[in-house]
Parts: C-alpha cells; sequence; structure tokens
C-alpha cells in the first residue's frame, strides 16, 4: 500500500481512538463528532485549496502548503505540471522553429489535413496562392485553386510526377506542385516557380524550330547541287565519285534529322485537334509495312500483323501514322536477318477499356538502366546504334509526343539478347471506336 495513504490512515486512526477516549470519559458522543466534523472540514477546506490553484495555474506557481497526503499530493502535482509545462515549452519551441524554417524557404509549403483542406502553409506559399491565414485555414485547396487539373491530380493519388499549372495569381507565372503524403493521410505539397525554367525551355524549342526551319532552304539547295555533280561526275573520277555519294547520303541524313526537328516542334507548340477524325488502324500499319517492303524482304523478314479490321482509333492519321512508322522503322531496323517482327492489338479488359497496339521485336535488346530515357532526345544507349541504322534519334521522342496529344503513352519493355517491345497504350473509351 502507498506510504502516503497508510500514513494518513495511520492519523486518521490515532484521531478516532483520542476520540473514542475523550468520549469514553465524558459519557458522549460529542468528542467524537467533532473531531469527525473537523476531519471532514479540513479535507473540505483542502479541496477548495486546490481547486484554487488549479484555476489560477500558472500565475500562480507555487502549490498550497499542507501536510500529510493532502501535502504529497500538492507536491505531485506541482511537480507533474512542472514537467508537462517544460514539454510544452519544448514543443512550443520545436513548432516554431518548422515555422520559421518553413517561413525562410524560397519554395511554398503546403500541409492539408487527409481531407484535403489547409492546415498551414509559409510566406512563399502564401504569395504564390494568394491565401490568407486568418481566412483560408480550414478551406480546400481545390476552392482556393481552381484548375480541374489540380483536382484530377490529388484525386488520382498518383504524385510520382509533379503538376505545372499556372498560378492563380498571375496567368504569367507558372507553379509546379510536388505532392508527398506522410503521417496519418495527410499532404505536403512543395510549390516551386518555374517561370524562368519554363522560358528557358520555349526559348530553346523556339530555337531549334527556327533553326531547322532557317537550315531547311541552304540544306535543299545544297543537295540539289550535289545531286547535279554526282551525275555529271565522269565514272573514271572514282574518288571524287564516292566523296560526292557520301556527301549526298549525310545531307539525306541531315535533311531527316531537320524533318524530325520541325515535326517534334510542331507537336509541342500547337494544340491537339478539337476534332479527332476516326483513323482505321489495320490499314494504316498496313501502308506502313508496304512503304518498308523493300528493306524487309532484303532482309528476310517477317512482318505479322494481328489488327481487328474494324478497329479505330479518334485522332489525327499524319501523327499517328509517326508514330507507328517511328516503332515499325525502329523494330525492323535492329532485328536481325530472318526475323519475325510482331504488330498486334492487345485490348484491356472491359469493355471500352482501352488497349495496347505493341510491336515486338526480335533485336539485341536495351539494358534495363537505359529505358527510362529513351525518349529523350538524341539519347543513344549505344554511340553507334543511331548512326549505324541511319536514324535521328529523335523517333522515340517523336513517338511519345504524339501519343501524349492522343491521351496515350509509350510503354517499353525490353531484355539484352532477347528483343524490345514497344506499347502504345491508349487508356480512354472515347480513344477507341470499334475495337471488336
Amino acid at each position: 500500500m502507498n506510504f502516503t495513504i497508510v500514513k494518513e490512515l495511520r492519523r486518521l486512526t490515532w484521531l478516532l481512538l483520542l476520540a473514542g477516549l475523550a468520549a469514553w470519559l465524558l459519557r458522549s458522543l460529542w468528542p467524537l463528532l467533532v473531531v469527525l466534523a473537523g476531519y471532514t472540514a479540513f479535507n473540505l477546506l483542502q479541496l477548495v485549496r486546490l481547486n484554487r490553484w488549479l484555476l489560477q495555474y500558472p500565475a500562480d506557481w507555487e502549490p498550497p502548503e499542507s501536510s500529510g497526503a493532502w501535502g504529497d499530493l500538492f507536491n505531485s502535482l506541482y511537480r507533474l505540471l512542472r514537467k508537462e509545462n517544460l514539454a510544452r515549452d519544448e514543443l512550443g519551441q520545436l513548432i516554431r522553429r518548422t515555422e520559421n524554417s518553413m517561413s525562410a524557404l524560397r519554395d511554398g509549403v503546403v500541409v492539408l489535413d487527409r481531407r484535403q483542406q489547409l492546415e498551414t502553409w509559409n510566406q512563399a506559399a502564401a504569395q504564390a496562392l494568394g491565401l490568407r491565414m486568418a481566412s483560408d485555414r480550414g478551406q480546400a485547396l481545390t476552392n482556393l485553386v481552381r484548375h480541374p487539373a489540380l483536382s484530377a491530380y490529388l484525386q488520382g493519388n498518383d504524385f510520382s510526377q509533379p503538376l505545372c499549372l499556372p498560378a492563380p495569381t498571375g496567368k504569367e507565372r507558372l507553379l509546379e506542385y510536388s505532392i508527398t503524403r506522410f503521417g496519418a493521410g495527410e499532404y505536403l505539397i512543395l510549390i516551386r516557380d518555374v517561370t524562368r525554367l519554363h522560358r528557358l525551355e520555349q526559348m530553346r524549342k523556339d530555337f531549334v524550330a527556327n533553326v531547322s526551319h532557317e537550315l531547311k532552304t541552304p540544306l535543299t539547295v545544297f543537295k540539289g547541287y550535289l545531286e547535279t555533280l554526282i551525275e555529271t561526275v565522269p565514272a573514271e573520277q572514282a574518288a571524287l565519285h564516292r566523296a560526292l555519294q557520301h556527301m549526298g547520303a549525310q545531307s539525306e541524313r541531315m535533311e531527316l534529322l531537320i524533318r524530325d526537328l520541325l515535326l517534334l516542334s510542331r507537336l509541342e507548340n500547337t494544340e491537339t485537334r478539337n476534332d479527332p477524325q476516326p483513323v482505321a488502324v489495320a490499314g494504316l500499319v498496313q501502308g506502313l509495312v508496304d512503304g518498308l517492303d523493300l528493306l524487309i524482304r532484303n532482309k528476310g523478314q517477317q512482318v505479322r500483323l494481328e489488327i481487328p479490321p474494324d478497329l479505330h482509333l479518334q485522332g489525327d492519321e499524319t501523327e499517328l501514322a509517326s508514330a507507328f512508322g517511328n516503332l515499325l522503322a525502329n523494330a525492323v531496323h535492329y532485328s536481325g536477318q530472318d526475323a519475325c517482327i510482331h504488330v498486334h492489338w492487345q485490348p484491356d479488359a472491359g469493355e471500352g477499356a482501352g488497349g495496347r497496339l505493341i510491336f515486338d521485336d526480335t533485336g539485341p535488346g536495351i539494358a534495363a538502366h537505359h529505358l527510362p530515357r529513351l525518349t529523350e532526345r538524341f539519347y543513344r544507349p549505344d554511340a553507334s546504334r543511331v548512326t549505324a541504322t541511319g536514324g535521328t534519334g529523335l523517333g522515340l521522342a517523336i513517338v511519345k509526343h504524339v501519343l501524349l496529344r492522343h491521351n496515350g503513352q509509350l510503354e517499353i519493355d525490353s531484355t539484352p539478347g532477347q528483343g524490345s517491345r514497344f506499347a502504345c497504350r491508349f487508356e480512354m473509351q472515347g480513344d477507341l471506336a470499334g475495337s471488336g
């Protein structure tokens, strides 16, 4: 039993014994009643003092003076409250340091609860989004940043890639939202102003487009004169003839490079068509195979098509032909002699759920660490890979942008020594028609 309780019971026992002795000597119960009433009044007084002290704490730090169990109780409460107050001060200091650290960040930081309502944010976020601490705390972020893409981004719960949107305080600024889930479902949002990076990227695109366009005319003139020279140089001048033919091959390659750069520029800088047309996929791919027929026969290859004749994609036929043509040409170029190239349609489960147009080849394959970067411009897993096949290094970048304009994406799977699979995935039901 607790020592304090034992001591208090001992004191109460002595009081009752003394009161009982007095009552026996006086032949009356009054001494006993007086002692019990006094003990009760003492305890009530201590309760009043305890209540008054708790109401005044922490303005009045010192606990009331008492003895016995009440003295121990006052001292224990005092130590407990002091400990709790010190922990609260430390927590308050930690919170203030965290808030000061957030305020010092140049990037905006916003914390949402699991209902996607605003909890706290720093000054940079307030300036970027136009938030006001007095009135916006507890509001849903989508009520203050009204953009369909942000709502879809939050609802999609896939934050592997950041989202770029115009700033609500000014359309000339571009903000990048990066979201991380933490705790019990809360959201930590990092907001960066990427306006400068966006402008630099746009300058790069404009520069490439302008340079490519300006190179097109002098290259055409150069190529024309070169063709004339090749036809007029006597056959006995073999060395000069070989040099001119080599120059002609390089001018052809440069012309293809400029054509692909201009196509990429158009894909990046123009809006998607508002009136997509149904494109017959089987006929389109068959036409691409026919265009490569000479190369396919020279390599002894076989191209097997398994595409439903009634499959149609909603989109731009020229752009889709460019994407599918690049994938088919890659499969033909990188597959060896007597290889089999398989182009087939694989529908997703469920009616109208979408599907994939898959290009399987038996080429040398690509190491896994190269796959994430294959759609970058001029990225080459092998330094001689593009040059040896006469490519420009822009084909997969074109495929990626065409698919993005058609609500699709490119999926790549490859194993060195076993070939590669390039799949054009179309997810939206509106992108497909009559897929059989």
